[in-house]
């Protein structure tokens, strides 16, 4: 693909995700949204911070 169909491309895209972020927003269901998303970023980090621990584990155990 050339530069300008992907230049193309990636700006739909970016306006799509732009009106339905704003569409959302506007919406009634914001509060519900905003929920969702900082619930899943919670286990999200959550889930990071396990493997993280598991990683200083596993990296410990090797230099021990």
């Amino acid at each position: 693909m050339a530069k300008s169909s992907k230049a193309v491309v990636t700006f739909i895209v970016g306006a799509a995700v732009g009106v339905a972020v704003g569409y959302f927003l506007n919406s009634d269901k914001k509060d519900e949204l905003v929920e969702n998303l900082k619930s899943q970023a919670d286990r999200l980090k959550e889930k990071f911070r396990k493997k993280k621990e598991q990683y200083e584990d596993a990296i410990e155990n090797e230099l021990a």
